[in-house]
């Protein structure tokens, strides 16, 4: 058993924990430990799409928001790999989502507060000697004055297909595991309307005419919208936005959530556009479209028939009910928070605003009810309380850059302010 009572220990390795990671190693004398399950790093494995970019600028890093002088910018991993007159000459804010993934590897393997193959079992409170008691692996135990917890998002399965995926009806997040598999199919159905959407839809059109299978694309929203990419609209994800946000009561959190459907879901412009024109060349030989697409569709069931799939679609605004017969679905309809087992076993010493949202305090704490110094941070589970901050990979920096200033109980990282030309009320 080891005694030895760590400052900080943060369970699950992605990019927020691992950015954590990486300013209180570079920037604190903290004693801390990162546990990860996995025995490597690995960032949506099953999405690296070929040519596919992340959706924010390289200086959304893991560091360079708080420490541009740290050892751990992708700037300085281009530099260190021979890649930086490329990166130049590639002249794009964006980086390539495998590249995004090597990165953090890169940064994972240099760091030595990070641990891969801890599969954390149980967390509990000591009160006497006031810290955490983290069971790992069923054999080691470890003890934290304050926890992380960064175990980040599973797969979201709409209600109605719930139990029905296996490996001819998958989440998106394993699309790459079964391309060949799908693109030997006859007929391929994406549901969903997201950036994730977009990206497999393109992918299959690209390599429709080789394979020679009929293509579908639902979506129950309205439209298959562009995402907000306006510099005013991103300003919504600043500290400023976040402060507001957060200032707000639970009922108003929620239906601005709804508001700001363009900043959150949506797909990029450029991958719209790429789409688009991709259909219209192969307009040009044929005057059938390439593909069915159709919004205002939701995919209500699935069941197997003579070896294939029939989806039970409705068109909702004219309520109109149909049959899609389809050999695989590939459902692209995002992630909700993964919560660990041992945080339901704690849902008594801490408040909620809801049945599965936990009371979040601007600085990231979990509100207990005893009023205990050892924190609780949550790096999950966080829109209803800091609003579209909560998945941003540019705003993960921000966010901690509060934890470990409240770690340290010092301005380790400075936040700074007013970088932004609008505010959010006339108190401002």
């Amino acid at each position: 058993m080891n005694e030895n009572i760590y400052d900080v220990i943060g369970i699950g390795i992605g990019p927020f924990n691992l950015g954590l990671a990486a300013l209180i190693e570079e920037g604190t004398d903290l004693n801390a430990c990162f546990l990860e399950q996995e025995p490597t790093f690995e960032w949506h494995p099953g999405m690296l799409i070929d040519q596919t970019d992340l959706q924010v600028s390289f200086l959304a890093d893991l560091v360079t928001f708080a420490n541009p002088k740290s050892r751990y910018t992708f700037l300085n991993y281009l530099h260190e790999h021979g890649r930086l007159l490329s990166f130049y000459f590639f002249k794009k804010f964006n980086i390539p989502r495998r590249e995004y993934n090597a990165y953090c590897q890169w940064v994972a393997h240099n760091l030595s507060n990070c641990k891969f193959g801890y599969q954390v079992t149980d967390v509990t409170y000591d009160k006497s000697r006031s810290c955490y008691v983290v069971e790992s692996n069923g054999v080691e135990t470890l003890y934290a004055r304050h926890i992380t917890l960064g175990t980040g998002s599973v797969p979201f399965i709409p209600p109605p297909l719930e139990g029905k995926t296996n490996e001819d009806i998958i989440h998106s997040s394993d699309y790459l595991y079964h391309e060949k598999d799908l693109k030997s199919a006859n007929t391929l159905t994406v549901v969903g309307s997201g950036q994730s959407a977009a990206e497999i839809f393109y992918d299959l059109l690209k390599d429709q005419e080789r394979y020679d299978y009929k293509l579908t694309w639902y979506t129950r929203s309205p439209g298959f919208f562009q995402l907000e990419e306006s510099s005013l609209g991103q300003e919504l994800f600043s500290p400023e936005y976040v402060d507001y946000f957060h200032s707000l009561p639970y009922e108003r959190r929620q239906e601005t959530l709804g508001e700001l459907g363009g900043l959150r879901n949506g797909v990029q412009e450029k991958t719209l556009l790429k789409i688009y024109e991709l259909l219209y060349h192969r307009s040009v030989d044929s005057k059938q479209s390439p593909a069915k697409i159709q919004a205002m569709t939701e995919v209500n069931d699935v069941r197997e028939s003579e070896g294939r799939y029939i989806l039970s679609c409705r068109q909702w605004q004219k309520e109109e009910a149909f049959e899609q017969p389809t050999d695989k679905v590939i459902l692209s309809t995002g992630y909700q928070p993964h919560i660990p087992d041992w945080i339901e076993k704690m849902r008594d010493e801490f408040e909620w605003e809801s049945d599965e949202e936990f009371k979040v305090t601007r600085d990231y704490r979990l509100v207990f009810k005893d009023g205990r110094s050892n924190h609780l941070f949550s790096l999950t589970n966080l829109e209803h309380s800091h609003g579209t901050s909560a998945t941003n990979l540019a705003l993960s920096v921000k966010r901690n850059q509060h934890i470990v200033n409240l770690l340290t109980d010092e301005e380790t990282y400075p936040v700074y302010r007013n970088n932004i030309f609008q505010q959010f009320t006339d108190n401002d």
